[in-house]
């Protein structure tokens, strides 16, 4: 007897979990990333909480490949955190030269578009990532490789890049784009926010770019020391990827060691080339994985 009890409740127990395990995939998923929403925002309300929080996922990573031709060093890691999958490219060069900036066919206007894979083939590109879709916008500062071709202002962070390979993010209140040009600027992207100032995440929780009140893919480039860069690219709008906040991308990149950091233009446009290969998976072509054509990239070549 003792042990059809025993059977029993073993039987009983194992159809309690799989209930409850059912209930949890199909029935009160919704109901969980509420609550995982609050908890990260109560996560972030305490900065060393947040950052304890990182460092654990941190742990999750892998390389996933690299190059070094002497001037040029490149390694790529993918992450797993917040329920996605960053992809870091960490960029050291010799000198600032190779980092550049290239337009879709090599024109700069409205409506010249080409994929992000397609920019980076032509010019020879051993990364890129997209830029800040400029031809999608009016208004925002545009200077190209010391070259300014749009001088009228978005009431936008702007991220400034010289020739030195230093980068800092300015308010195009404070300056004119030609002033910028004076003051020595090689690349200037006008999407943003800023992220990280002096190594303090500028964004708050309930920051967000224009309708993209979510969790989203994201791009992103990020300035550790005199030519030494981040470029981070994140997965989102899948079932296995949620995206990041601007927050989450912000102290995920604190955490990697960036002083500066600047968020670009995210969504389906969010690609990273690695060597000719797609890197991520670009969100663009819903259910499948298909690049979004993009007016500009920033790339090593």
């Amino acid at each position: 007897m003792r042990v059809n009890r025993l059977g029993l409740g073993c039987a009983a127990g194992l159809i309690a979990l799989s209930t409850y395990m059912a209930l949890d995939t199909f029935a009160i998923s919704d109901s969980y990333q509420n609550d995982a929403t609050m908890m990260n925002m109560a996560l972030f309300d305490s900065s060393q909480e947040a950052e304890a929080e990182y460092e654990s996922e941190a742990d999750t990573e892998r390389i996933v490949d690299s190059y070094d031709d002497g001037e040029k060093s490149v390694t790529i890691y993918e992450y797993r955190v917040y329920d996605t999958n960053v992809y870091v490219a960490d960029v050291v060069l010799s000198s600032s030269e190779y980092l550049k900036s290239a337009f879709a066919e090599g024109t700069y206007g409205k409506n010249i578009k080409a994929a992000t894979s397609q920019i980076a083939g032509e010019n020879g590109a051993v990364l890129a990532i997209n830029g800040d879709y400029y031809g999608a916008r009016e208004r925002g500062y545009v200077i190209r490789n010391g070259v300014l071709y749009r001088d009228s202002a978005a009431g936008s962070d702007v991220l400034c890049i010289y020739p030195d390979g230093k980068m800092e993010v300015v308010k195009d209140s404070d300056y004119t784009a030609q002033e910028l040009v004076e003051k020595g600027v090689w690349q200037a992207f006008s999407f943003g926010p800023g992220l990280l100032e002096n190594g303090e995440i500028t964004v708050t929780t309930h920051e967000e770019v224009g309708r993209a009140m979510a969790s989203n893919p994201r791009t992103a480039i990020g300035w550790v020391s005199d030519n030494h860069y981040l470029f981070v690219v994140s997965d989102g709008r899948t079932g296995d990827n949620d995206g990041l906040t601007l927050y989450e991308l912000a102290d995920f990149m604190k955490s990697l060691g960036a002083v500066t950091a600047y968020n670009m233009d995210g969504g389906g446009s969010s690609t990273m080339v690695f060597n000719g290969e797609l890197i991520n998976n670009p969100s663009a072509g819903g259910r499948h994985s298909r690049e979004r054509s993009v007016s500009d990239i920033v790339y090593i070549g």
